[in-house]
C-alpha cells in the first residue's frame, strides 16, 4: 500500500472517532494500539462508516513506517505514565524530523519536558488540547495545539479540516503558541466548564426546589432559553435531560442519577494553576468544591437527619418572573466565569512569554468543544476592541449587561439563602462582581491585623511609603 499522510495510537473510543474524522475528510491514516482488537474493531469500523483509508497494524515499527515521511503521530492516550511508555515506543521507530503529538488532557509542564527530551532526539512535539467528547472527535472539535510551530506546520491543512466549522468565523483550530500553551489553555477551557455545568445546576436546583417546576416544564425553560442568550452546547443538553424518561422504572431518568460527581483532575488543576499566580477565580472553585461536596453522599445523607427542619420560606413564588430571574443570574455569573478563566490564561501567558491571543482562544471554542456557546462571539469581540482588557466584566458591553441583571442575580441569591438551597456558583460570582466593583475593600483591616501580629507594614492612602506601627504597645498603654 501506498504511504499514509499521518498515524493515530490510542484507541479508546476518542482515538478511533479522531482517525475516523481524519480519513473520512480524505487524509490516509495508520492507526495503532497496544492492544490489538482495538485496532481491527476500528478498521471494521471505518469499512463501515464509508470505506474510510484507514489502516490498522499491530506492531509499532511497521505502524510508524508505514507513514510519509516527516512522519506524524498524534497519541491518544490516558495522560502521565502512559504517555511516556507510549513516546519511548514510537520514539524507537522515528527518525529526525519526524513529530509526535499529544492529544490528551495533559499537565502543561509534563509537555514542555517532553518537548524538550525529543528535540534532544531531533524530534518534534506538540501538545494538543482536543475538546468535544467522543461526538466533537468524529465530526469535529475543538483544537488547541502548542509546541513547536513547524510540527503545526506540518498538520495544518489536515487540523482545519477535521475541527469543527463555524460558518461566521471559521475552523476551531489556531496554533496557540509555544511549550506547554495549548495543554494549559485546554485545561482552564475544563475549569470554565466546570463552572458552566455548576451555576447550570444551581439554576436547575432553585427552579426545582423554590419554584417546584416540573421535569417537562425545566425541559420547556431551558429549550427556550437555548434560543437567546444562552445559546450553548451545555444548556440544549440540559434540556434534553430533562426529557428523558427512566426506562429501567417510572418517572424521568435525571431523578435517578445519583448525586455524586466524578471528574478527571483538569478542574483541580486550573483551580491549584490560579492559586499559583494570585488569581481570584471563585466560580471555578466553588464548582470544585461543589463536587468535593457531593462526593460526602453518606455524610450528607447523615447530615439531612441531625439537621432537619423546613428551610422554605413557604412565601407565594411567581414563577413567570423567577423563570426570568433565575435565566439572568445564570448568565450574569457565566460571564464571571469566563473572566475568571481567560485572566488565568492571561496571567500564565504573561509568566510564561507565550503571547496568547485571548480573542481567538474564544473563537476557537465557538464550535466542536463542550463550552461552545454564542456568547463567545461576544468575548471575541470585546478582545478585539481591548486586546489588553484587565478584566473581561470592564468591557463596555459586558458591563452593561451585567448592570441590568443585577437586581435579579441578588434577588436568586437571595431568595435561594432564604429557602435553605446552596448557590455557592452563583453567590461566589456576585461576590466576585461585588468586590471587583468596589473601590474600597475591608482588606485595610486585614492589613493592619497582619502588621499588627507580623509586623508586615503597610501602605498608606494619604502618603507614599511603607510603615509599621507598634499597635499592640499603643493599644495597651492606653489601659
Amino acid at each position: 500500500m501506498a504511504l499514509t499522510r499521518i498515524g493515530l495510537a490510542g484507541l479508546a473510543v476518542m482515538g478511533q472517532n479522531l482517525a475516523l474524522n481524519i480519513a473520512e475528510k480524505g487524509f490516509p491514516i495508520s492507526v495503532y494500539n497496544r492492544t490489538t482488537s482495538k485496532v481491527d474493531e476500528t478498521v471494521q469500523r471505518a469499512k463501515i462508516e464509508g470505506n474510510l483509508p484507514l489502516y490498522g497494524f499491530h506492531d509499532p515499527a511497521s505502524f510508524v513506517n508505514s507513514i510519509q515521511k516527516p512522519r506524524v503521530v498524534i497519541m491518544l492516550v490516558k495522560a502521565g505514565a502512559p504517555v511516556d511508555q507510549t513516546i519511548a515506543t514510537l520514539a524507537a521507530h522515528l527518525e529526525q524530523g519526524d513529530c509526535i503529538i499529544d492529544g490528551g488532557n495533559e499537565w502543561y509542564e509534563n509537555t514542555e519536558r517532553r518537548e524538550k527530551a525529543m528535540e534532544e532526539r531531533g524530534l518534534l512535539y506538540l501538545g494538543m488540547g482536543v475538546s468535544g467528547g467522543e461526538e466533537g472527535a468524529r465530526h469535529g472539535p475543538s483544537m488547541m495545539p502548542g509546541g513547536s510551530l513547524e510540527a503545526y506546520q506540518y498538520i495544518e491543512d489536515i487540523l482545519l479540516k477535521v475541527s469543527a466549522q463555524v460558518p461566521d468565523s471559521g475552523p476551531c483550530v489556531t496554533y496557540i503558541g509555544k511549550g506547554g500553551s495549548g495543554n494549559f489553555v485546554k485545561m482552564v477551557h475544563n475549569g470554565i466548564e466546570y463552572g458552566d455545568m455548576q451555576l447550570i445546576a444551581e439554576a436547575y436546583d432553585v427552579l426545582k426546589s423554590v419554584g417546584k417546576l416540573t421535569n417537562s416544564e425545566l425541559q420547556q425553560v431551558f429549550s427556550e432559553w437555548n434560543k437567546g442568550e444562552l445559546l450553548s452546547f451545555l444548556v440544549e443538553i440540559t434540556a434534553d435531560i430533562f426529557g428523558i424518561k427512566d426506562d429501567q422504572g417510572e418517572g424521568y431518568l435525571v431523578d435517578k442519577v445519583l448525586d455524586k460527581t466524578g471528574m478527571k483532575g483538569t478542574g483541580k488543576w486550573t483551580v491549584q494553576q490560579a492559586a499559583e499566580l494570585s488569581v481570584a477565580a471563585p466560580t471555578i472553585e466553588a464548582s470544585l468544591d461543589s463536587r468535593f461536596l457531593s462526593g460526602l453522599k453518606d455524610e450528607r445523607v447523615a447530615a439531612s437527619k441531625i439537621f432537619q427542619g423546613d428551610y422554605s420560606t413557604d412565601l407565594p413564588v411567581d414563577k413567570a418572573q423567577l423563570i426570568e430571574d433565575v435565566r439572568k443570574a445564570l448568565y450574569a455569573s457565566k460571564i464571571c466565569s469566563y473572566a475568571q478563566g481567560m485572566n488565568i490564561i492571561k496571567a500564565k501567558s504573561t509568566e510564561k512569554g507565550w503571547g496568547l491571543n485571548l480573542g481567538e482562544l474564544a473563537r476557537i471554542w465557538k464550535g466542536g468543544c463542550i463550552i461552545r456557546a454564542s456568547f463567545l462571539d461576544r468575548i471575541k469581540k470585546a478582545y478585539d476592541r481591548n486586546a489588553e482588557l484587565a478584566n473581561l466584566l470592564i468591557d463596555p458591553e459586558f458591563a452593561q449587561e451585567i448592570m441590568d441583571r443585577q437586581a435579579a442575580w441578588r434577588r436568586v441569591v437571595c431568595l435561594a439563602i432564604n429557602n435553605g438551597v446552596s448557590t455557592p456558583g452563583m453567590s461566589a460570582s456576585l461576590a466576585y462582581f461585588d468586590s471587583y466593583r468596589r473601590d474600597r475593600l475591608p482588606a485595610n483591616l486585614v492589613q493592619a491585623q497582619r502588621d499588627y501580629f507580623g509586623a508586615h507594614t503597610y501602605e498608606r492612602v494619604d502618603m507614599p511609603g511603607s510603615f509599621h506601627t507598634e499597635w499592640f504597645k499603643i493599644a495597651n498603654s492606653k489601659i
